[in-house]
């Protein structure tokens, strides 16, 4: 009965298309020096510094290189590497004009990053029926006036649409019909569902659930058991379930991680450790935001259910993990640690996004530091 009632709550009619920019700091860095084309580019700090990546080309890829690795770590995984410090005002041109093309079909573009956004063309400008059309009609556009490639998934809504967007890159387009979306589904492997980072994934894998399929052969109960709230979400998702809409041009508020436990933990530096996982996951999320936060935030949630939020503000904006984890830290030692917890997480707010000078001084200040 729960699975006809959420197939009947299933929206199949909307048009939903997932624009994904290829290694997109990367690109603009080789579009602008044509000399590094083909080879292993790095964008971030000093691989003698404390810097770490932004992001880097499908060549560098190869070498294990990915964004939010100290840049020191990526030098030895790729000592042929080609370090590059960011150029933010030609990414937020490059964005800029992106973006013109996306609203030239629809208003209803909820941007995500300077380098992805969502699409409802359900109805469109151009009274195109077909999203895919759209679809490629978009890629054109965006490579000609940039000289970027990006990938774009077509599903009927949001999570399928950047499912797909993630399966045929670089320059790839994929279309998740809704009679195909549960298959493709049962085949992804855990680790490929948007929303499941790292630490949920080592925790599925470890319950046994490896694919799509293993994750639907979970009963709602059993997810919700392992993985709290968040249960419904997996158990939804899996069986192509989201009719979130799609909503136009937001700026966060705040950007933040958090997680609910198996067990409840009464370990203070086992706490410590998740925090330390909470703080890179995060810094991940700023810096795809493009943005940096002056207040941290330290949630905890008691195994009794009561709930409190430490929280610290200061004069300068941070992005990096280091520095929001020092701060999760000193927070958490003013808690009372005595008592058990069953969840932990980390809120950045009063943000500075990329668009203000101040901020542009930041994170190069950032990517320069000794």
């Amino acid at each position: 009965m729960e699975i006809q009632q959420l197939n009947e709550l299933k929206d199949t009619s909307r048009k939903i298309i997932h624009v994904d920019m290829d290694a997109f700091f990367a690109s603009v860095e080789i579009r602008d020096n044509p000399s590094l084309k083909g080879k292993p580019v790095i964008v971030g700090g000093d691989p003698n510094s404390r810097g770490v990546v932004s992001t880097c080309s499908y060549e560098a890829r190869k070498f294990g290189v990915h964004s939010a690795m100290a840049s020191s770590l990526a030098r030895r995984l790729c000592p042929e590497g080609i370090f590059v410090h960011p150029h933010f005002s030609a990414y937020k041109e490059a964005s800029r004009i992106i973006r013109e093309v996306f609203h030239e079909y629809t208003d209803l573009v909820e941007t995500m990053s300077l380098d992805e956004a969502y699409m409802d063309v359900t109805v469109n400008k151009m009274n195109n029926p077909s999203a895919t059309l759209i679809a490629r009609e978009i890629k054109q556009k965006i490579l000609e006036r940039t000289q970027l490639t990006c990938s774009a998934g077509v599903s009927y809504n949001m999570f399928l649409a950047k499912i797909g967007s993630e399966l045929n890159k670089p320059d790839g387009l994929v279309v998740i019909k809704p009679d195909e979306a549960e298959e493709i589904l049962e085949k992804l492997a855990i680790g490929k569902f948007y929303g499941i980072g790292k630490v949920t994934e080592k925790r599925m894998i470890d319950l046994g659930i490896k694919t799509g399929v293993d994750l639907k052969a979970m009963d709602i109960k059993e997810l919700i058991r392992y993985f709290g709230k968040t249960g419904y979400y997996y158990y939804r998702i899996v069986r192509g379930i989201d009719n979130r809409p799609v909503t136009p041009e937001r700026l966060s508020k705040s950007i933040g991680h958090e997680t609910t436990f198996d067990r409840d933990l009464d370990n203070f530096p086992e706490m410590v450790s998740v925090l330390e996982e909470l703080s890179t996951e995060v810094e991940k999320r700023m810096r795809k935001e493009g943005a940096k936060a002056k207040t941290t935030t330290l949630k905890l949630k008691y195994a009794d259910f009561q709930s409190i939020t430490r929280s610290k503000t200061q004069q300068i904006a941070i992005d990096d993990a280091k520095h929001i984890f020092r701060n999760v830290r000193d927070l958490l030692i003013q808690t009372n640690p005595d008592q058990k917890v069953r969840l932990l997480g980390i809120s950045m707010s009063n943000l500075i996004f990329d668009e203000s000078p101040e901020n542009e001084q930041l994170i190069m200040d950032f990517y320069n530091r000794d």
